[in-house]
Order: C-alpha cells, then sequence, then structure tokens
C-alpha cells in the first residue's frame, strides 16, 4: 500500500516537473548560472532512497556520471533547457539540491616580466636567465636540516597529470584519470608537472630543479585536459578518490567561478579524511571568490613575488589564508611536446611560470615536509603550523590572513 502511494506521488511530481519544462520556467534569480559551467550538465543529489533515473527522465534528462562518495550524479539535458531543468529539480521534494556542473582552470599565467639574478641560472623560454629564489625566500634550506621528507607521504597533485618518464621527478605512486577513464594520468598540458616538481623534484642529485621535499609519494590524479579546463564532477572526484587512497596532502591548483555544494562537499569529505587541502586562491587579481579555496576546509593561496609583495594578479581578501612564492617559479615540465610547449613556446625538461598555482604547491610540499617530521597527528595540526608560522609581510591582514609560508618555522 505504502509503495503504490509512493508511486503515485512520484509520477505526478514527474508529471509536475515535466510540465515546467514543457511551459519554459522563468529564470532563476541567483548566481546558479553565472561563471563558467557544462553547458548541458547539473550535478545531482537526490532524497534518500529515491530512484534517480526516473526523476532524471522525467525532465528529459540522463544520467552520465555520478561522484559515488558524495551520491551526486551528473545529469544531461537537452540543449536550451539548463535553466528550466535545474529550476525544476530544485523545486523536486525528491532533490536535496541540484548545481550546474562548472568549470574549473589551470591557474597558472604566462609572466609579463623577464626575472634573472645572474646566480645558478636556467636559461627560460619566458623569463631569460632564472633561479629558485623561492627556496630562500621560505628559508628551505634551513628546514631541510630538519627533515628532507618522507615517501610515506602521499601528495596528490590534482591537475592535467603528471609526466611518469621525467627523469628529474620520483616514481609516481599509481593515480587516477577522470577526463579519460582508464587511461594513465599522463601530462598533455604540462601545468601538472610543472605543479608536480615544486612539491617533489628529485633533489640533490646533481640534476634540473630541487623540490621541497627530497623524498615524497607524488599521486597523478588527472581532471583536467590538454587545455587545462576540466569539470566540477571530475574535480570532486579526483578529491574523493585521492582522499580514499590514502593522500594526506591534496593540491588543488585549479578553480572556478562557480560556487558548488558538491565541490564544497568533496573538500570537506578530505579532509574529514585526515588530508591537508592546499587550493589556489585565483589570478584575477581581485577579491573574488575562486572555489574550492573559498571553502572552509582549503588553505586558500595567493601568490607573492621575489620581493615579499603580493603579485599583480594575485587573488586576495580576508578569505585567503597565506601567501607563497608565485612569480617566475622555476621548476619541471614534460620532456615530450604537450599544450604549452606547442601552443604557447614553453620549454620542455624546464621552466618558469607564474600563478597562484605555483604558489599553491609550496603549501602542499610544506604539509608533507610537517607530516613528515612526525609533529603533527592530525590535519588540523599541520594546517596550524603552515599557518602560525607564516611571516608577517606587508599585507597580512588585508591581503591574507596569516603571512608568507616559513619552511623552517613550521617544522621545527
Amino acid at each position: 500500500m505504502k509503495y503504490n502511494f509512493y508511486r503515485g506521488v512520484l509520477a505526478i511530481l514527474m508529471i509536475f516537473a515535466a510540465a515546467a519544462l514543457a511551459a519554459g520556467a522563468p529564470s532563476i534569480p541567483s548566481p546558479h548560472l553565472s561563471g563558467e559551467h557544462v553547458p548541458d550538465e547539473l550535478l545531482v543529489k537526490f532524497a534518500p532512497s529515491v530512484s534517480p533515473d526516473p526523476v532524471a527522465r522525467a525532465v528529459g534528462a540522463r544520467i552520465v556520471d555520478r561522484i559515488p562518495a558524495l551520491g551526486v550524479f551528473v545529469l544531461k539535458v537537452p540543449t536550451g533547457t539548463l535553466e528550466a531543468t535545474l529550476l525544476a529539480l530544485s523545486r523536486n521534494p525528491l532533490v536535496e539540491y541540484a548545481e550546474v556542473n562548472g568549470i574549473a582552470l589551470a591557474l597558472g599565467i604566462t609572466p609579463n616580466d623577464p626575472y634573472a639574478d645572474g646566480v645558478n641560472c636556467y636559461n627560460s623560454s619566458h623569463d631569460g636567465c632564472v633561479s629558485q629564489w623561492a627556496w630562500g625566500k621560505i628559508q628551505a634550506y634551513d628546514a631541510w636540516g630538519i627533515t628532507t621528507g618522507s615517501a610515506e607521504v602521499k601528495i596528490a597533485v590534482i591537475d592535467t597529470g603528471i609526466d611518469s618518464a621525467h627523469p628529474d621527478l620520483p616514481l609516481l605512486a599509481p593515480g587516477a584519470n577522470f577526463v579519460t577513464k582508464g587511461a594513465p594520468p599522463e601530462d598533455d598540458n604540462g601545468h601538472g608537472t610543472h605543479v608536480a616538481g615544486t612539491i617533489g623534484a628529485l633533489t640533490n642529485n646533481a640534476t634540473g630543479v630541487a623540490g621541497l621535499n627530497w623524498s615524497i609519494s607524488l599521486v597523478p590524479v588527472k581532471v583536467l585536459d590538454a587545455s587545462g579546463s576540466g569539470t566540477y564532477s571530475a574535480v570532486a572526484n579526483g578529491i574523493t578518490w585521492s582522499a580514499d587512497n590514502g593522500a594526506k596532502v591534496i593540491n588543488l591548483s585549479l578553480g572556478g567561478s562557480v560556487p558548488s555544494k558538491t565541490l564544497e562537499a568533496a573538500v570537506k569529505y578530505a579532509w574529514n579524511k585526515g588530508a591537508v587541502l592546499a587550493c589556489a586562491a585565483g589570478n584575477s587579481g581581485t577579491t573574488q571568490k575562486l572555489y574550492p579555496a573559498a571553502y572552509t576546509n582549503c588553505i586558500a593561496v595567493a601568490a607573492t613575488d621575489e620581493n615579499d609583495q603580493k603579485a599583480s594578479f594575485s587573488n586576495y581578501g580576508k578569505w585567503v589564508d597565506v601567501a607563497a612564492p608565485g612569480v617566475h617559479i622555476l621548476s619541471t615540465m614534460p620532456n615530450s611536446p604537450v599544450y604549452l610547449t606547442t601552443q604557447y613556446g614553453y620549454l620542455q625538461d624546464y621552466d618558469s611560470l607564474s600563478g597562484t598555482s605555483m604558489a599553491t604547491p609550496h603549501v602542499a610540499g610544506l604539509a608533507g615536509l610537517v607530516w613528515a617530521r612526525g609533529v603533527c597527528s592530525t590535519n588540523t595540526c599541520v594546517r596550524s603550523r603552515i599557518e602560525t608560522t607564516a611571516d608577517p609581510i606587508a599585507g597580512t591582514g588585508t591581503y591574507w590572513t596569516w603571512g608568507r609560508i616559513n619552511a623552517y618555522k613550521a617544522v621545527q
């Protein structure tokens, strides 16, 4: 009897949903459709015990993917019906929430001006003669006298993938690919390999560049395509997969302008699993919030230059937690042709990039060092050491809350 009643209610609700679509639903007076998003996909979480297929079909949609850890489904909707479908599902009591599937972008940018210090430098294709100036700025040399990292610490690089054949990167841990499922998480852009080098390039090997961790387990998680773009659903899957597979640190040098309950839930899921999440604050040079960086369980990272000034492109504000070097950062690049080398002329093997994407792996790498030091047993402790030991450079309290990170103080 109860089952038949439930089926009747479901049928009525589906009829109303279909009718709303047929009539042409009004615009939604909210920011749900602002910012970059997939034009024909929605992220939907259904109420407990609801079968998602009938509800999806009632609004002309079909399920194309899911985020198992969060119980969220990716729905493909007919072209031109995104707003009406979103409204219909948002008003359906069988749905907990519905939202657009936002687009996250890699957050590196091309430097405007060459930088050269003339000492132990690398001839960059964009910056001329550059060195790894950041290590001295954050007192990494002193930190390395205390700890150089541990292979027991897993750091997931959720990005465009990592070049597994790079001679200056360690043997990679098994990863995942949420762009082309089943394929290896190889880097066809260059961004992810650059991020990975800052965290854990092979160090003290008389080759190339140094990583903040001399010993680390790098986990490649590909969620961005060759152009550096990816869906929120892929990012959320990457975050939850990393947490489920033992990542102690998750680097997110990416972001989108659209807030997302799914993305926020993924960040919270990983935090509750014990991971530290380092997230880029964005490159629009404004106080605009970027996601997932703006969520509570992320360490939002701004970028600074070699003079400890806020980078002109870096987002800022009291929602940002710390700053880290992010201008003219020299690191690893894939040693085969990829998007950044073929489309923009960056060098293979090594080159310098700027962006909050480049600042964020300094924070992720430092989290790895703190875990390896053994003074913390929780992610709350690791985050606290990174934030409270930061140097209160100019702009602290206005551009960011805590200051520019200091590796030596954090691992003391």
